[in-house]
Parts: structure tokens; sequence; C-alpha cells
């Protein structure tokens, strides 16, 4: 990793849940050693991308605010797209989220809630999805370029819960199973507590570009609610494609039987 992607990645330390980082615990967090990150910090604050608070932490700068609306400007896609997921998120009846490819990590862009359950997935922690550990990661692994998808996949990989898959020839049949139905399925592999399905979306030229998934607690999913879900991904997946030209799995065909959880 070079020193700007170093320097970057610092950014993905902040989440909703954490908003303001030390200097020490952005090193801890970063696994680099503190004069590194301060030069990084400070090359990041002199640039706007962070700011430092009144208690010396930092957080997002302002300069991302203009970067974030200018993208949205050109492509208003959360925007266009929000609507979709609410009415999949009413559909289902879970919480919807939408992820895209961001270099090498899938990160999430959107996300919506539905008010049928007391309670629900949350998402704020989750700006970062693991691609072995979700189903999002899984449908989107499974359909990324061979040496793209081992690069992933190579050891060690981070087990975040008793459940989380970290065999990678494991993780290639499950993925051969998401390729064959279109789906991806994984419950309790990033959160215990969490059952999730997901497929694939697509850009203009057929190449992967993030995922659509919905996400339910483990106690509340059954095989009548897994089967509902699938349907009513595979049926939103081409609305929200067409946002931007995409070619959305299973456009023309009716989804077949959703594969059991395989983590």
């Amino acid at each position: 990793m070079g020193t700007v992607a170093k320097a970057l990645s610092l950014l993905d330390l902040f989440t909703l849940a954490r908003p303001e980082i030390g200097l020490s615990d952005l090193a801890r967090l970063s696994g680099m050693n503190k004069a590194t990150v301060y030069r990084m910090v400070s090359e990041l604050q002199a640039e706007g991308l962070l700011e430092q608070t009144g208690t010396r932490a930092y957080r997002i700068g302002p300069a991302v605010l203009r970067l974030a609306a200018l993208r949205e400007a050109t492509v208003p896609l959360r925007a266009a797209a929000m609507p979709l997921l609410q009415r999949l998120s009413d559909r289902t009846g879970e919480t919807v989220h939408l992820s895209f490819l961001e270099g090498g990590k899938l990160g999430t862009y959107a996300f919506t809630y539905a008010d049928a359950h007391g309670t629900s997935v949350r998402m704020e922690d989750a700006a970062v999805l693991p691609f072995h550990a979700t189903a999002s990661g899984l449908a989107v692994l499974a359909y990324l370029p061979p040496d793209r998808r081992e690069a992933l996949l190579t050891p060690p990989l981070a087990g975040f819960t008793a459940a989380t898959q970290t065999d990678a020839a494991r993780i290639r049949a499950a993925l051969s199973q998401v390729r064959a139905s279109g789906i991806a399925v994984s419950t309790g592999g990033f959160e215990a507590d969490v059952s999730s399905l997901a497929v694939p979306l697509f850009a203009a030229d057929g190449s992967v570009t993030g995922a659509l998934a919905v996400a339910t607690p483990v106690s509340r999913m059954t095989d009548a609610l897994r089967a509902r879900i699938a349907q009513a991904l595979t049926d939103t997946a081409p609305a929200l494609g067409a946002l931007w030209g995409a070619s959305p799995l299973l456009q023309d065909t009716p989804p077949p039987p959703v594969p059991e959880p395989t983590d």
C-alpha cells in the first residue's frame, strides 16, 4: 500500500459510532506507528479532509462535504435509490442496505429501516463490510475476476464471530453456490445475531460493482421469510441497477431456490 493509500485508509476508521479519534487510537486502529500517523493526519488536516476538535481528537473535515456534494450532484444515486430501498424495506419488513466497491473495500452507501418490528438490524457501525463474512461481501466476491477474488481470500481472514467462515476453500465452495443461485446468504458471519441475503449489482460493462442486501435478526428468519426476501431482492435489483445503466443478475429469469446459509 502506497503512502497516499495509507493516509486515505485513516478516513475509513471514522464511523457514526466513532466520529472522533485521538492520535494514539488512530495509530492503534491502523496498525501504523504514531509518528507516521501524525505526519499523515497533519497532511490530511492541511487539505481539509480531517480537522482537530477542542479535545485534540480528529474528525472528518469539511473538504469531504464538498467532494460528497460534487459526487452527488454529478451522480445523484443516493437520492434516486432511497425510494427503492424504502419500498424493499417496507415489503420485507426488514433492514435494507446498498453497498459499493470502493477500491479494495466494500462500503455501505445507503440503508433504510422498516417499522414492522420493535427490533431491527442497525447499520451505523457497518461502514465497511468484510467480503468473506457478509452476504453482501459474498455476493460481490462471487463475481469478481479470479485474481481479485483470490487476493481478498488470502489468509489470514478475520474471525468476527464463532460462525465466521475463515477457510478459503469452503468460502470458494460457497461462492459457487452464489453463482448458481444469484443470491448470497450469511448467518452470524459478521454479527452473531444477524442473518442476511444479498444479490450482486453490476456496472454497464458487466463488472460487479456492489450489492443489495436485506438483514434481519436470526431469531426472526424463517424459510418463508428467506424466500420472500429473495424474491423481493431479485424484483428490486433491475430497477436499482437501471439508475446507472447496470445489468443486474437474473433480470430476465425467475429466481432459483434460495441456498441454505453457508457460514
